[in-house]
């Protein structure tokens, strides 16, 4: 997926990214192998710290570390470098409503899975999963919070 400073269909105005996504398979191509090297190598690292975390204090504790984004920090380093603060500091903010989302849903399939059938859990999970993070999404939105956000003087 790419974000691309051009336009993809004249819709947006005065270089102003109206948040599209847009797919390019292309894109992969012409990655630079050392953007791809340190997504491998920060979800390696993450993976093994999850490990380690696991071997040390048991599967339950190791398994939060899982849940952790494992190439956000390389995904938001590349963003940051090529697209700028702004543009990753607002993918950081979508991957903590997402998180809070998963949040949700973890603690709501834990409850429900020791008393109800495994599907009745995950579909209430999923539920609680897909409002916990539309809300989250919308009240950002409508506190203002994104691209439109003032620029700091320096």
């Amino acid at each position: 997926m790419s974000r691309s400073a051009e336009p993809a269909s004249g819709s947006e105005r005065d270089g102003e990214d109206t948040g599209r996504v847009r797919v390019d398979w292309r894109a992969a191509l012409r990655t630079p192998r050392k953007d791809v090297l340190l997504r491998f190598g920060f979800g390696a690292g993450v993976s093994l710290l999850a490990a380690a975390v696991s071997a040390l204090f048991g599967s339950f504790i190791g398994g939060v570390f899982l849940a952790f984004p494992a190439i956000l920090l390389a995904s938001l380093t590349l963003v940051a470098e090529e697209e700028g603060i702004r543009r990753a500091r607002d993918d950081a903010r979508g991957a903590a409503l997402g998180t809070l989302g998963l949040l949700v849903f973890a603690i709501v399939a834990a409850v429900l899975v020791r008393h109800h059938s495994a599907w009745l859990a995950f579909g209430a999970a999923t539920a609680a999963w897909a409002w916990t993070s539309l809300t989250a999404y919308a009240l950002a939105w409508a506190l203002g919070l994104g691209g439109d956000e003032p620029r700091r003087r320096r």
